[in-house]
């Protein structure tokens, strides 16, 4: 060992990839243990930013990167994002699937559009991009996965199969043609001998890395407010992006996980349907999207913003375990004369220290806030805690209070450099 987890704490697209991006200068490994290309990833590199929606933040170390078994790959993304990486000069010899992960088919792209537009009103909000109907198969035990390419002609009878199943659903609820059984075995024989070199056994190689004492990372995507089972369903994500979701989705014991760091904008934003308590629909809220450039990474929809939801980071603090908390977009909140924490709810009456369970009780209930001191100066050069303003001290010590984790690093700007390293979060 020792192993290390990265995970959101909101509804994503808190930077952590920034953060994996840090650690895996550090790492033997990084390895991805959910979702699929629905997660985006931006990381500034000498002023190119690079967006990453399915390989592992940390391909841009050289850390062995492994796409775990918990992870849904669409394999012409994978391949596509392989070949950018390479014609902008980077080795990509490193990244290695699992033979375990599943395969998002074409049709389970055009599934999940379908079934996006026939819920109307009542739609999720989900990126189109498959992964719904990918772990559905999986759970209902009719998928396809990487492993399977080994064998072409055992992945074509799996295929034949699922097609005909699939080809039914299509023609009679959605009236859609459905897909050519030839067709597809033609697109996926053209990759094939791209993919099979980096099929592995990730789990054996996983557990063997730490149990050689090697540097593990754990990489998610989304956050704990997406996860299936803890987020705010059904407006949630289709697997567990939680710390909990390495055990199954990478193979490991829970006792080989030793630091698990929760990234936390410095405020909220959210994309897609679903209750956001504390939401700005003012000219607050669009100040923060047009400074914070909070447009998604994969889908380009303007995120929903507000100010920091404290229930929200509790939550994923209790859920994951969280040894260390970062606080990402700091600079954003500069020049304001007044910030705000949402430090509870009040629903019906009744003040929530927590976030309950029934979506109805949720989408009733309005923001407690604590308003505390803005700071003028700009942050973004700062390198030290020391030199921060006394107020953005303030900030983030209330924050550490109300969530009960400590702080170990914040992030001041966009790129690699704007950190600012308040502990050490590496064992060595």
């Amino acid at each position: 060992m020792p192993g290390y987890v990265v995970v959101g704490t909101q509804w994503g697209d808190e930077g952590k990839g920034k953060v994996v991006d840090y650690l895996g200068s550090e790492m033997d490994y990084v390895v991805r243990f959910q979702g699929g290309n629905n997660a985006g990833h931006t990381v500034v590199v000498n002023d190119d930013k690079v967006v990453l929606h399915l390989l592992p933040s940390g391909v841009l170390q050289q850390a062995t990167c492994i796409i775990g078994p918990g992870v849904v790959v669409d394999p012409f993304v994978f391949l596509k994002e392989i070949a950018s990486l390479e014609e902008k000069g980077m080795d990509t010899g490193h990244v290695k699937i699992s033979d375990c992960s599943h395969i998002i088919m074409p049709y389970h792209v055009r599934l999940d559009a379908l079934i996006e537009e026939s819920l109307k009103e009542q739609r999720i909000g989900t990126t189109k991009r498959g992964i719904g109907p990918c772990y559905a198969d999986k759970y209902s035990r009719f998928g396809i996965r990487m492993g399977d390419l080994l064998d072409f002609e055992s992945f074509k009878v799996k295929l034949k199969h699922a097609l005909e199943q699939k080809n039914i659903l299509f023609k009679n609820v959605y009236h859609d043609e459905g897909f050519v059984f030839e067709e597809l075995v033609e697109q996926f024989a053209q990759i094939r001998e791209k993919l099979v070199p980096r099929i592995i056994n990730a789990q054996i190689e996983v557990n063997n890395a730490l149990d050689e004492n090697k540097q593990v990372l754990f990489e998610g995507a989304q956050a704990a407010m997406l996860d299936i089972n803890y987020g705010n369903y059904p407006y949630v994500t289709s697997s567990s992006p939680t710390s909990a979701g390495v055990c199954t989705g990478a193979g490991v014991s829970p006792k080989k996980l030793d630091v698990i760091i929760g990234i936390a904008k410095a405020y909220s934003t959210r994309v897609g349907e679903g209750p956001f308590v504390s939401e700005l629909h003012d000219e607050m809220g669009e100040w923060l999207r047009e400074k914070g450039g909070e447009y998604g990474a994969t889908t380009g929809r303007p995120r929903r913003c507000g100010w920091m939801d404290v229930n929200v980071v509790k939550h994923a603090a209790m859920i994951n375990g969280l040894t260390d908390l970062v606080i990402t977009k700091l600079d954003i909140l500069s020049g304001l004369d007044k910030i705000k924490l949402c430090v509870a709810y009040e629903i019906d009456g009744k003040r929530y220290d927590y976030i309950p369970s029934n979506m109805e009780d949720l989408k009733k209930a309005k923001p407690i806030y604590e308003e505390l001191e803005g700071w003028k100066e700009d942050i973004s050069t700062m390198k030290t805690y020391e030199e921060l303003p006394e107020n953005t001290k303030k900030y983030l010590r209330r924050i550490e209070e109300l969530c009960k984790t400590r702080i170990s690093m914040v992030s001041v700007g966009p790129e690699r450099n704007c950190n600012i390293y308040i502990h050490n979060m590496l064992m060595k």
